[in-house]
């Protein structure tokens, strides 16, 4: 119930069109709670009395009332429908933004295709509990309450014994409800695994050919699929069990209404028109019942989606500004690192005591074997983690005193693995300045060595590059990045290994872009290839999350040290 409240909250903004659903509701269900009244005088007035008058308005009188009744279930459907959509609409923006904001370390934990399924599964079945669950909720509600208030007005004592079926639909509802809800879960979970494995295989399509795999990853599918479809029977099974349950506890009442009120009728208390009534009543009472236990069962499945929309809505945000973070004024780059320590898991140090510095315009290389922690160094500058102990500073200010949007507004990054959008080539460029104009897009692209390449595609700047920019070479990809860069004019830049994955040829085109990015901004450069960096200001050596040694190409030479080892087996030949 608390979790289905916190939904309702997202029902205030639209209070009025919800307040005019609810009177087309109610006065959909008192067109259904006037039709056992009319049998009623057609028995005790029309054909006991031959009363043509009554039956001229009894005709006349259906016509309205079901022209009626169509004019405010169009007028439910539609409220409650739009309501329900644009509180969709609003779960799903709250959920991007809060993914949005979110730290990478999440995402290094989740994969893709799970945190699609929080967006798409997920509130889809909150959907459900909002939208339909919602109108059977009110509209059966009403014929529920209307259908007790008409049974009372024709017999009170038989009414008194139909509410006494009403505690063991509860109960049977609360029993089952626990039930459906873990069940539920289960559901949701299946199916975020099943999103995320099939997102993985669809997007890693290439590997999969390469190696031949397709019969595998069938099968694998095939598997996944399998095991939603069994959490959805067992879901199927308990709400099939409380249908069934809810109507037998009605067959019980009914039997016992049918005996009284016939008896009753028999010594002359009520007439028969009104035991007609009352037993259509009844059975519109147990209707509504029904109706309202699978209703219910929905509810309890949709809870257990919301159940995880509201774990990541209420997850903490610990890469977020500081209360009073201030601005970074147009920054000079003066960056330094002091006695960091970082680890990506507790106990486990991926950085220890790192400390280094940079001046405004300064080239400084981090060197070094695989995953000894150069990569988490770049990372920590424009704190995509935050450090364990130590400090980063930019011009003199803690990066954590700084707000995320201007501290990042200063840093620029070219990566190894490029990741353009599936858009064209100019809105990749413009997304390092959205408001640059045409004309900066091609300046920019002339200084990545872009211009020329970009030309010959079939629409030019205006060509729709695919997923991932995959209908571009490697090299393309990695001048686009390059110009997109160079557009936003940061002041500190941070080239992960940018060339590393290219020929030489491209190696070549795309490093004469690096070297024209880099002048005047203090670079930091993770290099694979040593010859991209003998011009650095300072190599920084970093081996096992520890700076083993730092200096000019030449001095780390002669000091024969690790970088002399690299250096060696790279120009051995």
């Amino acid at each position: 119930m608390k979790q289905y409240l916190r939904l309702l909250q997202y029902l205030k903004p639209y209070r009025l069109r919800i307040a005019e659903a609810v009177v087309c509701m109610i006065f959909t269900a008192a067109a259904n709670l006037y039709m056992p009244w009319i049998i009623k005088d057609m028995i005790d007035k029309v054909l006991a009395e031959k009363d043509m008058a009554t039956l001229n308005l009894i005709c006349i009188g259906v016509i309205v009332i079901f022209f009626a009744r169509g004019f405010f279930y169009y007028g439910q459907s539609y409220l409650i429908s739009h309501v329900g959509q644009r509180i969709v609409l609003d779960i799903r923006n709250a959920l991007f933004s809060k993914f949005q904001r979110l730290p990478i370390a999440y995402f290094d934990r989740h994969q893709t295709g799970e945190v699609m399924s929080y967006i798409t599964n997920d509130v889809a079945t909150v959907q459900n509990a909002l939208v339909d669950k919602l109108i059977d909720i009110v509209t059966e509600g009403a014929i529920f309450i209307g259908s007790l208030v008409m049974m009372f007005m024709l017999d009170w004592r038989l009414s008194l014994m139909t509410l006494v079926t009403v505690p063991l639909v509860g109960v049977s509802m609360k029993v089952f409800g626990r039930m459906i809800r873990r069940s539920g879960a289960e559901i949701q979970s299946r199916l975020s695994d099943f999103t995320a494995m099939m997102q993985e295989s669809l997007s890693a399509e290439r590997v999969v050919k390469a190696f031949g795999r397709e019969r595998y990853e069938i099968d694998r599918y095939y598997e996944q699929n399998e095991q939603t479809f069994a959490a959805s029977m067992q879901n199927v099974r308990l709400t099939s069990i409380l249908t069934p349950t809810i109507e037998f506890i009605a067959a019980l009442a009914a039997t016992a209404l049918i005996w009284v009120g016939g008896k009753e009728v028999v010594d002359g208390r009520i007439t028969a028109g009104t035991l007609v009534a009352f037993l259509t009543y009844a059975v519109n009472m147990s209707n509504p019942l029904k109706r309202l236990s699978r209703a219910y069962a929905g509810i309890q499945q949709a809870l257990a989606g919301a159940d995880r929309v509201f774990g990541i809505l209420d997850m903490e945000e610990p890469i977020s500004d500081r209360p009073g973070a201030i601005l970074l004024p147009s920054a000079e780059g003066h960056v330094r690192v002091e006695d960091v320590t970082f680890s990506y898991k507790a106990g486990v140090p991926a950085l220890s005591h790192v400390s280094l510095a940079a001046k405004p315009g300064q080239m400084i290389a981090f060197v070094g074997p695989s995953g000894a922690g150069k990569s988490t160094i770049a990372n920590l500058i424009p704190r995509f983690y935050d450090v364990d102990s130590g400090a980063i500073f930019v011009d003199g200010h803690d990066i954590r005193d700084l707000t995320l949007e201007s501290l990042r507004a200063q840093i620029g990054i070219v990566p190894q693995e490029t990741m353009l959008f599936s858009t064209t080539v100019r809105e990749n460029i413009r997304y390092g300045r959205l408001d640059a104009t045409d004309e900066e897009i091609e300046a920019a692209a002339r200084d990545a060595n872009a211009h020329e390449f970009i030309m010959e595609l079939p629409e030019g700047y205006d060509t729709q590059i695919g997923e991932r920019g995959l209908m571009l070479s490697g090299g393309q990809r990695q001048r686009i990045a390059i110009a997109r860069a160079i557009l936003k004019d940061p002041k500190i830049l941070i080239l992960d290994e940018a060339t590393s994955a290219l020929d030489t040829e491209s190696e070549k085109i795309v490093q004469a872009a690096l070297d024209r990015l880099m002048i005047g901004r203090t670079a930091f450069v993770i290099a694979h290839r040593l010859s991209t960096i003998f011009g650095a200001d300072q190599i920084y050596v970093i081996d096992h999350g520890t700076v083993r040694e730092h200096g000019t190409h030449e001095e780390l030479l002669a000091a024969k040290g690790l970088y002399a080892e690299l250096y060696a087996l790279q120009f051995k030949k």
